[in-house]
């Protein structure tokens, strides 16, 4: 896979018009997606929402994040997986860290499925530190519920 050239990336408001796009990779991202429902709610909540795109439009990631009193929660990030492996979830954190400190946030939480190591290792390396369990917290549809590790990154 070759790297893409940062100026040739866009970071933007996510709109309706982006979920054509984006639910068919959080289908193939995930065991239990998000609906498209899950999308239109969260960007009628005026949550954080923002895609990645390539200078010629194509989808390669993107984020939602609710604020909250002095914090942010990070709720949905994803890589296209025939993007993934080239530091685009870095430059996404890199954006909601700056989304973080114009809300006044001081931390930053997210839950990441216990299973999932390539994430957490990405989070780690990008100085989230794990700081708590969240018992059945992920559903399964292959069996029961599966733990969260809740992780933290101080502004």
């Amino acid at each position: 896979m070759s790297a893409l050239p940062v100026d040739s990336l866009e970071m933007l408001p996510m709109t309706i018009a982006d979920l054509d796009d984006l639910v068919p990779v959080e289908v193939q991202s995930y065991v239990v997606p998000w609906s498209r429902g899950n999308f239109i709610d969260s960007l009628a909540a005026g949550y954080e929402c923002r895609v990645l795109r390539s200078s010629a439009g194509e989808l390669l990631g993107y984020f939602i994040a609710m604020a909250g009193f002095e914090e942010m929660h990070l709720l949905n990030i994803t890589v296209t997986p025939a993007h993934q492996g080239r530091s685009l979830a870095l430059m996404m954190l890199d954006e909601l860290q700056a989304v973080c400190r114009q809300h006044g946030a001081a931390q930053l939480w997210l839950e990441v499925r216990i299973s999932n190591d390539r994430a957490r290792s990405i989070y780690r390396r990008y100085g989230f530190a794990e700081v708590g369990l969240r018992r059945g917290y992920y559903p399964n549809p292959a069996g029961p519920r599966e733990d969260a590790v809740l992780m933290s990154f101080t502004l």
